[in-house]
């Protein structure tokens, strides 16, 4: 009989610490003045690896926030979720990980993180977050 140990991936996952914010770009929102928005990017195809078994974990990312003066460009925040791929990382912590970049990065009124993950083990788990600025 093969030990679990031993059935682990060779290779490790890489530390969380290898995940960077540096190439999100917040850009001017325009209408800053005129009203607030509400905006909802989801992710489809989030993976990252489990810390404990080196196996994939998949799932949708949800990020809806109220931005005030700046908002995300996508293609800088496609980037920075793929950093997560080979990332050991817990459910709990992605998000946690996820909103506190991005609110550093734009400042909004309100944001909530949102991670729904597909089913390992027959157990399914959607974990969510949310930030809303101190008036």
């Amino acid at each position: 009989m093969t030990a679990f140990s031993e059935l682990r991936p060779k290779t490790p996952p890489e530390s969380p610490d290898t995940i960077t914010s540096d190439m999100l770009i917040a850009i001017d929102y325009g209408y800053r003045s005129s009203r607030d928005i509400r905006i909802c990017i989801k992710q489809p195809e989030y993976t990252s690896v489990c810390p404990m078994t080196g196996l994939p974990d998949v799932g949708c990312i949800t990020i809806t926030y109220v931005p005030d003066a700046k908002i995300i460009e996508l293609k800088s925040l496609k980037y920075y979720l793929l950093q997560y791929r080979n990332v050991g990382i817990f459910y709990e912590h992605v998000v946690n990980r996820i909103l506190e970049d991005l609110t550093a990065a734009l400042d909004p009124k309100w944001m909530e993180v949102t991670g729904d993950f597909t089913a390992r083990g027959g157990i399914t788990s959607t974990v969510s977050v949310r930030y809303e600025r101190k008036a």
